[in-house]
């Protein structure tokens, strides 16, 4: 069986720079394109910048084509689910690249590829399976319902140098207790930027949001 080609050592270095940035990592879902850069600035000006904006709408890539150019933001791509998607992302502009799982495919392209991924992983097999390409950053998702802060905790006891950015079911409420850990890097959510707010264009109310977010996970 021929070597596999390795995850490079300065994606995980750039992922690590990412996600000293902010405690938390906005999930965005962008349904209208004029609410990109105003959604973007909100954020950024609130003490998060850095934005994932999820591929699940039809204007996600124009969205970060747009959110891109917000300074001070660091805009990626979510649920990316297919190779064709990454390469969207990246000639989008995309920055990195979160999936919510992996395939072959997803990690022999990420190895050469110009954005780096952080892949999301819910057991320890899959968790092995990124480690074979050199991954050592992961997502941990879904992560409330695959066992919460206990279940990433215990990854912590066999698996050694590998950090998380935890996704799924975490409110402000949950937050400290992943960010307590130490294999945990920050913490993925979409509460600071509540639907009803972007409908009613409230971006200095989610600006708030953020604020009190980064205020309230200070000192974990």
């Amino acid at each position: 069986m021929s070597e596999l080609k390795q995850f490079p050592a300065e994606f995980t270095a750039s992922i690590d720079k990412i996600c000293a940035r902010a405690k938390v990592l906005p999930v965005i879902v962008v349904n209208q394109i004029e609410d990109a850069v105003p959604l973007a600035k909100a954020l950024v000006a609130g003490g998060l910048p850095n934005l994932e904006v999820t591929l699940r709408t039809d204007c996600a890539l124009d969205a970060i084509r747009a959110m891109k150019d917000v300074e001070g933001a660091t805009v990626g791509a979510g649920t990316v689910l297919t190779v064709e998607q990454y390469k969207q992302a990246e000639e989008a502009g995309a920055e990195f690249i979160v999936t919510p799982g992996a395939t072959s495919e997803l990690f022999e392209y990420s190895v050469n590829a110009k954005a780096p991924m952080l892949p999301g992983v819910a057991t320890i097999s899959e968790l092995m399976e990124g480690m074979r390409y050199g991954l050592r950053r992961f997502k941990f998702f879904p992560a409330e319902s695959s066992g919460g802060a206990s279940a990433v905790k215990s990854f912590g006891g066999p698996i050694q140098g590998v950090k998380f950015c935890p996704t799924g079911g975490i409110t402000l409420e949950k937050a400290p207790t992943y960010l307590k850990l130490s294999n945990i890097m920050c913490v993925g959510g979409s509460w600071v930027l509540p639907q009803n707010l972007i409908d009613a264009k409230d971006w200095d109310g989610i600006t708030k949001l953020c604020r009190e977010t980064v205020e309230a996970l200070k000192d974990c």
